[in-house]
Parts: C-alpha cells; sequence; structure tokens
C-alpha cells in the first residue's frame, strides 16, 4: 500500500509575501488545503504542532474541523508531543474527533521535537517525575493514552454508585480501531524499536537525531527495518504502517521557479541538543528527475505513507498547484494512484 498526504506546519505572521498573517488565516487555510487535496485524490491532510511559536499548536479543533468538512480524506498529526498533554483528555479528544470523522484519524505523538520554549511543558505545569528525562515522560504518557484508547479501566468507579461493584472506568467516548492507527514519531533506530513493542505504527522523521555516516535515506531505511523487526518479535496480529516526510518542490512554472529555483539541497549534518544528527535532503527542480530520485530513495521504497510537507505561507491555491504536480507528475513513480484509481485498480484485477 501506497498512500500521500502533505504535511503543514502552520507558519503565520505578518512577513513579506505571506498569505496567512494571522492565526486565523493559517487555520483556515489548512481546512481549505484538505478539501482541496481531497479533490486531488490526495490520501491524507497533516499538521505539525508547536507550541510557543507562529504555528499550529491546538490540533483537535483543527481535524475536528477537516472531519467535518471533507468526507473521504484522512487526517492527522506529526506529532504531538507527549509531554504537554493530559493523556487521559488527550483520549477522549482523539476519540470524539475519530468518530465526527468516521474512523479517518491517523494521530502521530511522541516525544517533540527541538522547540524554542525552555521547559515549555512545565509551564502547561507537566514535570518529570523524579529519576524521569522529559523522553521517559512522554513514553510513559503515551502507554497511558494508549491504553485509555484501547478501552481500558483507567479510573477506579464510586462503589456507591455501582451496587458495591470494584470496577475499572474506561474513559468515553471510545472509538474502535483508533489504537490501530496511532503512529510514533521516532528520530532514532532504538525508539522506533520501542515504537514497535507498544504496538504504534512509525512516523520516521526528517530529522534524525543519530548519524553514522550512511545517507539519510539509508539510515532511515535501516531504521524502518529494525522497527518491522521489533514488531515481528513483539508478536502483534496486524502488519504495521510507517510513513516517511519529504520536502519535495516540483518546478513546473515559472512562479515555482522564482519562489524556490531549480535545485534542491543535500543532506545536511550538524550538533542538534548536544547530539550529531542528519536532516533529509529537499526536491526541487523537474518533476521528472524528482520522480526517478524519489523512486531510488531506500525509505520511500519501505514506506507505506509519504508525506510532502507544504510552503502553506504561500496561500491554498499555491499548495493546491504543488499537491496537484506531485499526484500527476511524482507520485506515480512510486506507486500511487488517487484513491477512486486504487479502488478501480483492484476491482478489475489490474
Amino acid at each position: 500500500m501506497t498512500k500521500i498526504g502533505f504535511l503543514s506546519f502552520g507558519h503565520h505572521g505578518e512577513v513579506p509575501g505571506s498569505r496567512t498573517p494571522t492565526a486565523a488565516d493559517a487555520l483556515r487555510q489548512t481546512v481549505e488545503l484538505a478539501r482541496a487535496a481531497e479533490d486531488i485524490g490526495i490520501d491524507g491532510a497533516f499538521v505539525r504542532v508547536h507550541h510557543f511559536e507562529r504555528q499550529l499548536a491546538a490540533p483537535f479543533p483543527l481535524l475536528a474541523a477537516i472531519a467535518a468538512t471533507t468526507s473521504r480524506i484522512e487526517m492527522g498529526t506529526g506529532v504531538i508531543d507527549m509531554r504537554y498533554e493530559n493523556p487521559l483528555y488527550m483520549a477522549e479528544e482523539a476519540a470524539a474527533t475519530d468518530l465526527l470523522s468516521g474512523g479517518r484519524l491517523q494521530l502521530g505523538v511522541s516525544r517533540g521535537s527541538p522547540e524554542i520554549a525552555l521547559n515549555g511543558a512545565e509551564a502547561f505545569g507537566y514535570r518529570p517525575a523524579d529519576g524521569q528525562t522529559h523522553a521517559d515522560a512522554a513514553r510513559a504518557k503515551a502507554e497511558v493514552f494508549l491504553a485509555a484508547i484501547r478501552g481500558a479501566g483507567v479510573a477506579p468507579a464510586d462503589p456507591s454508585r455501582t451496587r458495591g461493584r470494584h470496577v475499572a472506568l474506561p474513559v468515553q467516548p471510545q472509538s474502535p480501531g483508533l489504537g490501530d492507527r496511532i503512529w510514533w514519531g521516532a528520530g532514532t533506530r532504538a525508539t522506533a524499536e520501542w515504537a514497535a513493542t507498544q504496538g504504534m505504527n512509525l512516523q520516521s522523521s526528517t530529522l534524525l537525531t543519530e548519524d553514522t555516516g550512511e545517507s539519510f535515506d539509508r539510515l532511515q531505511a535501516e531504521q524502518i527495518l529494525r522497527y518491522r523487526e521489533a514488531w515481528a518479535a513483539a508478536g502483534h496480529e496486524r502488519t504495521p504502517l510507517v510513513s516517511v516526510s519529504r520536502s519535495v518542490i516540483p518546478v513546473t512554472t515559472d512562479l515555482d521557479r522564482r519562489y524556490f529555483g531549480e535545485r534542491g539541497e543535500d543532506d545536511q549534518v550538524g550538533i542538534l541538543d548536544g547530539a550529531r544528527s542528519r536532516f533529509g535532503r529537499s526536491y526541487v527542480g523537474d518533476p521528472d528527475r524528482i520522480a526517478a530520485e524519489l523512486a531510488e530513495d531506500a525509505a520511500v521504497r519501505e514506506a507505506d505513507y509519504v508525506l510532502f510537507t507544504v510552503p502553506n505561507q504561500l496561500g491554498v491555491e499555491y499548495n493546491a498547484h504543488l499537491l496537484r504536480s506531485i499526484a500527476e507528475r511524482v507520485a506515480p513513480a512510486i506507486g500511487w494512484a488517487p484513491a477512486g484509481h486504487q479502488v478501480a485498480a483492484a476491482v478489475s484485477g489490474s
């Protein structure tokens, strides 16, 4: 299976050329772009969640708005930083959003990426327990969240209200199947293996906080392999899903050329939060060349879902143009076809 989606950071601000000067513009345009993407045949509309920055921060109202104004496209996150979350309240919000969408939610969660705030989660009232790292705290919350959406009892009932029975109550509402559509955003091979043990799908980050000297796509492909091996060892019954993200700008018009030039950038290696890290390359230029390069990308070849980042501040019309160029000129090279064509091919046996 190969699906494609867009990934928006939801940048907004009064900068030259921005079509999203305010947060309201960014939110409304994300919904509009999801509708346009659905019309093109694209499978998913995903948003990045960042706190204390002029980006998207409160995902569930936005995802619910997308759900209410579309009929087929999936909506999700890449990723929600669990350090900032109350896992039980989040389980209620996620289930409600999934029910409103008819089971189309694909929710990415993680420890989160480097951020502008110093100990930002503590400003929200969340501090790691003694001996816990921030990563430990995020994983512990993720485990509680997973248990809650999978129907586990998480709060003792009052025996005076349950005829003396001592039972544990699950959060409500519950949305059957949502537990199979939770993804962990992993920046290392080890965190990918941990995600597999928890039964979560894998969102492989465009920033890997380790570097072995291998190219980004090969390092990412190794991460995916180790994830799938750990999944098999854990004995889960279903087949897991893997997503990767890519920055892709097919240059087909003079406006594309004016905005982005003709060539992308190679992998970048640097020190981030004290760790040697590798960043994925960007693909800019002739769509046929990009298609050929993506078809040889080791991680893209292993992925079930490929997310394409969009320059959201350039507006809905321009980003719909980019997505259409990707859908028509690039994505077919990695085995993708619009949703309706996939169904037709399956029915005809082709």
